[in-house]
């Protein structure tokens, strides 16, 4: 009885040790790729469409959460340039209105 409770225990040990170092599913791509392989393999059919659409959406989360990272890092060069912008075109308006209406110059046509 203390054999086979300590072999129970021996393989207990090894399952979860070889298991807990191969199943990380820490590589989604990997994990994906696997699945599609296992399957085809066992003659299942599976939407390959969704699954890239399911892929590219994630992408697109990635990337947006990026951008607005890197957005919230800028803003204040990105505001400064709109409000020069915007300063510009203000210029420029006001200009316009103050020339006579029989001259006018080529940026108030």
């Amino acid at each position: 009885m203390k054999k086979f409770f300590a072999t129970i225990i021996i393989l207990t040990t090894l399952l979860f040790v070889g298991l807990s170092s191969v199943a990380k599913a820490d590589d989604k791509t990997s994990a994906i790729i696997g699945h599609v392989i296992t399957q085809t393999i066992q003659g299942n059919e599976m939407d390959h469409a969704e699954v890239m659409t399911n892929e590219l959406a994630a992408l697109m989360h990635k990337f947006s959460i990026e951008i607005t990272s890197v957005l919230l890092q800028n803003m204040p060069n990105i505001l400064d340039s709109i409000s020069a912008q915007l300063r510009l075109e203000l210029d420029k308006q006001y200009k316009c209105s103050l020339q006579d209406k029989d001259y006018k110059n080529k940026e108030c046509i």
